[in-house]
């Protein structure tokens, strides 16, 4: 998977779990909680969206790696078979 494959799944995921946010305003090291508000529900359905999407498992440990843009993208790359 390359880099701005990964960055759209993760930006189309925060959209269908944050249908209201800007997602285009959203910096790279901006935390999804500070940025959008997202509750720990929301993220957990974040999460459940990007497993779907791409077919990438991902542990409890992992989510610690899925708070920003920049994290999450560099996440998916580096786990896609």
């Amino acid at each position: 998977m390359k880099h701005d494959e990964a960055l759209d799944i993760v930006k189309e995921s925060l959209a269908d779990v944050v249908p209201d946010a800007d997602i285009t305003t959203l910096g790279p090291n901006d935390t999804f909680r500070d940025a959008l508000g997202i509750d720990s529900l929301d993220f957990l359905r974040f999460v459940e969206l990007l497993t779907e999407r791409t077919g990438i498992r991902i542990d409890d440990e992992d989510t610690a790696h899925l708070t920003t843009l920049g994290d999450s993208t560099r996440f998916l790359v580096a786990h896609a078979q």
